[in-house]
């Protein structure tokens, strides 16, 4: 069975316009770009109805290691459209893939001008890629492992750490922020370009241990403890009893319920978990045209940090953000063409998007 990583919420930023790297893992803020910007062609930028720019959503450190492909650096961008007649649209919404070839020189280690970073996210940005890169990627069968209980109550208490550190007081990040002076953290700002609230995401695996069977009513288990067999049966048939498109949302309720904070689920080749039973064709990779399969979505408790944290402008745009969840599909070919490579071996990607609204 493939694992699903959950991306949770870590501290906010001290700004929007707080400098990372892309090996970083975040919601909102600018794009840490791995490539100069000459290399993002403006119109990938842009929304494909009003040709406004598009806001980051989402930078996601993907890297893969999965039957003799290893690709270290490589990173997943998704943005959306502030302008509120847009937000709506499928249109509205893209994600890149950006990686270097394994073959570049230097593909497995950073830049050596790199500035130094900020110690708020220093942190999460390792154990996320400490996580991604223990990931296990190739399909199992199911089976039930051992699990450590004292290497697991470390995780738990770690992750209720930083959770904690995500429920301080918010400033109004998209009001009071203002683009710093340029130096060794800095970069050069566009304030014309939207910017959403900046916070970190550390990675917890989801995990669904026996004891808690009954908020699962979907897996079809023995041995469920007598105690809870009323409610067991209860759930059990209401599941059975719904409609097709009320179970699939129903599905998807309880695993959005088992872990309420989470911004985004992460399963490369795994299986989206679907919010309607409308769901759209990914179609092909441009580049290759091989087919494309599940990479990662983003969550609705995403929307809600943003929207806590956002000035009234944005608000409103936010307010017409009503999906449920993006589900984003890459190449599973994880492919690279001469004619989208830089001179350093860097590919730019955009991948598929698939929109599902409440």
């Amino acid at each position: 069975m493939v694992e699903v990583i959950l991306g949770m919420p870590g501290p906010w930023a001290d700004d929007i316009y707080e400098v990372a790297d892309h090996y970083t893992t975040k919601i909102g803020g600018l794009p840490d770009w791995p490539v100069s910007d000459s290399m993002i062609k403006s119109h990938v930028l842009e929304c494909s109805l009003c040709k406004s720019n598009l806001c980051l959503l989402a930078q996601v450190y993907a890297p893969i290691s999965s039957k003799g492909v290893e690709i270290e650096q490589r990173i997943i961008y998704i943005f959306g459209c502030v302008t509120p007649e847009c937000g709506i649209t499928p249109v509205s919404w893209k994600a890149l893939r950006v990686q270097k070839l394994v073959s570049g020189e230097g593909s497995n280690a950073p830049a050596d001008d790199t500035v130094p970073l900020p110690t708020s996210y220093s942190t999460l940005n390792n154990d996320w890629k400490k996580d991604l890169l223990s990931f296990d990627f190739a399909e199992e069968e199911d089976s039930e492992n051992d699990i450590d209980l004292e290497e697991l109550s470390r995780a738990f208490s770690q992750a209720a750490s930083l959770a904690s550190h995500s429920k301080k007081k918010v400033r109004d990040h998209g009001h009071n922020a203002k683009p710093v002076a340029l130096g060794q953290n800095s970069r050069v700002i566009d304030e014309k370009l939207p910017v959403m609230p900046c916070f970190y995401i550390h990675a917890e695996d989801e995990i669904f241990p026996k004891q808690n069977k009954k908020t699962l009513p979907f897996i079809n288990e023995q041995n469920v403890d007598n105690t809870n067999d009323e409610v067991w049966e209860e759930e059990k048939y209401e599941y059975d009893r719904a409609p097709n498109a009320d179970r699939i949302y129903l599905k998807f309720k309880k695993r959005l319920d088992a872990y309420p904070e989470q911004c985004f689920r992460y399963s490369y080749g795994g299986k989206e978990l679907l919010a309607s039973a409308e769901q759209s064709d990914p179609d092909k990779c441009r580049l290759c045209g091989g087919s494309r399969h599940y990479e990662m979505q983003l969550m609705p408790p995403l929307l809600y940090f943003l929207h806590e944290a956002t000035g009234k402008k944005l608000k409103q745009c936010l307010d017409k953000w009503n999906w449920m969840t993006l589900i984003v599909y890459t190449c599973s070919n994880n492919c690279s063409s001469e004619g989208s490579c830089g001179k350093d071996g860097w590919t730019v990607a955009e991948e598929a998007i698939v929109v599902q609204y409440e």
